[in-house]
């Protein structure tokens, strides 16, 4: 059975109250594939009504059979693994191996190591003679992107079950067909009916009504910083805690004793991973001003290296942007970059040569940028990167920190103790040295205008409790 225009309600796939079908669009044909519904506040309301009920015992179980839960769930995910990497390739034009490899198995590896943390984690202690106990927050609403779906849901679901929350989900309705999937694999892994729901639609309904509803407890929202701000005034009224994982504009610094031959490239791939769509891309390469023009021909190349095209082929590594609207926003950005005086060393504005149709965006990079231009300020969410010289190490840091975000920053150098040094000065929520595996255990967030609040891991799930004390639990 489809389910794409069901929504996922108190354990079962249930018509939206009133019809409003919204075309599903292969980004790499620009041609609808399917649909789904949009939903209402009403929908939103059936879903709250469903996950209040559910709290109520919900969060009476025992770690021991969240554990099973959760366990479930993981080989649910397992089965479904290649539809999964199927559906996001399609939605959002995602190279398979790509799909495969890394937006698949991201949403796989959340799940695994929430259950890690799960098995071990502290719900009560003793403070001296005061019990301190965690305790799920209640319903949590979850608005979640289109960029990495499966990891944006399962970072937030995972945890959400593991404490014992129950939940309302909106995915993006750009990329909506994982989460469809997902709400598939909740059933098939028998998530109790009413704690995992699923509505879809737009931000000005679905997710507005999600924010603004007074029976959820908690909105934990990944996307723009303008949608952010408007999530966070809907939820104000009801003064609900308000998780949110915002833009980026990551810069990297490339410190003179860097391995440049080998960094360069290393950020340029980084950079135009996922089509330049991750908000803690680094899109600002900062490089001493005497090593410019050799960082300039190493960024050429290592740009000239990608092949755009059509996601389901072996031939290329570098799919289409996800929508009209954002390739539209990235070819502006990429005008104006020449415009304001930006050297353009490789790419530009239009379609890649051979490709007539499809949101495909030629792989750009901008050398001699300057602070004031929009293409260093602006999140572009496109494989466009910005070369940035800098005079000194007290200037680059002063660069690197003079933006509105703070979501991540990686530093390049031979000198890991110097690179640790520059680390400890940057104002952003995760930083990377040198090209490090990823750690899925690491925290996952950002300061300032980038959200608050952390995710993945045990800081996901500390997210998503409520902190009670019992005092006097003890006698003194």
């Amino acid at each position: 059975m489809n389910n794409n225009l069901n929504f996922y309600i108190d354990g079962s796939w249930v018509h939206p109250i009133t019809a409003n079908a919204i075309d599903v669009i292969d980004p790499s044909t620009e041609e609808v594939f399917t649909q789904i519904s949009g939903g209402t506040a009403a929908d939103v309301d059936r879903a709250v009504t469903a996950a209040r009920a559910a709290f109520e015992t919900f969060s009476r179980t025992s770690v021991a059979e969240r554990v099973d839960l959760l366990e479930s769930v993981c080989a649910e995910y397992d089965k479904r693994y290649e539809d999964i990497a199927q559906a996001v390739s399609q939605e959002m034009g995602a190279p398979l191996a790509f799909a495969r490899g890394a937006q698949a198995f991201i949403g796989q590896a959340h799940l695994r190591e929430i259950l890690r943390v799960l098995k071990s984690y502290r719900f009560s202690y003793m403070n001296g003679t005061t019990q301190i106990v965690k305790e799920p927050i209640g319903v949590v609403g979850m608005i979640t992107p289109w960029n990495w779906p499966l990891n944006q849901i399962t970072c937030k679901v995972g945890p959400a079950l593991a404490s014992g929350c129950t939940m309302v989900l909106k995915p993006s309705e750009i990329a909506p067909i994982t989460g469809i999937i997902f709400a598939e694999v909740m059933h098939a892994a028998g998530v109790p009916k009413g704690v995992f729901n699923l509505v879809n639609g737009d931000g000005a309904s679905v997710g507005a009504a999600i924010s603004a509803h007074p029976g959820i407890d908690m909105v934990s929202f990944t996307g723009s910083t303008r949608a952010g701000v408007l999530v966070a005034k809907a939820a104000a009224e009801t003064v609900k805690r308000v998780h949110q994982e915002l833009g980026g504009k990551s810069a990297n610094i490339l410190l003179p004793d860097a391995d440049f031959a080998r960094r360069v490239p290393e950020g340029v791939a980084n950079c135009f991973s996922n089509s330049g769509q991750s908000c803690n891309a680094p899109t600002r390469m900062f490089v001493p001003q005497e090593r410019h023009a050799e960082v300039v021909e190493i960024a050429r190349k290592a740009a000239q290296s990608f092949t755009v095209g059509d996601p389901r082929s072996d031939n290329s590594n570098l799919g289409p942007v996800v929508s009209k609207l954002q390739f539209d926003k990235i070819q502006a950005l990429i005008q104006a970059g020449i415009d304001e005086g930006a050297e353009l060393v490789a790419g530009g504005t239009g379609l890649p040569d051979g490709l007539s149709k499809g949101y495909y965006v030629r792989p750009t990079v901008f050398a001699g940028v300057t602070p004031e231009m929009r293409v260093a300020k602006e999140e572009i969410f496109g494989p466009v990167i910005s070369i940035m010289p800098y005079d000194s190490e007290e200037g680059v840091i002063h660069e690197a920190n003079n933006t509105v975000y703070g979501l991540a920053a990686y530093i390049q150098s031979e000198d890991l103790e110097h690179a640790r040094r520059v680390a400890s000065r940057m104002r952003a929520g995760t930083i990377y040295i040198n090209a490090p595996k990823p750690d899925i255990a690491a925290p996952f967030g950002g300061y300032k205008q980038s959200g608050n609040g952390r995710e993945w891991s045990v800081f996901g799930l500390d997210d998503f409790v409520e902190i009670k004390g019992v005092v006097g639990y003890e006698a003194a």
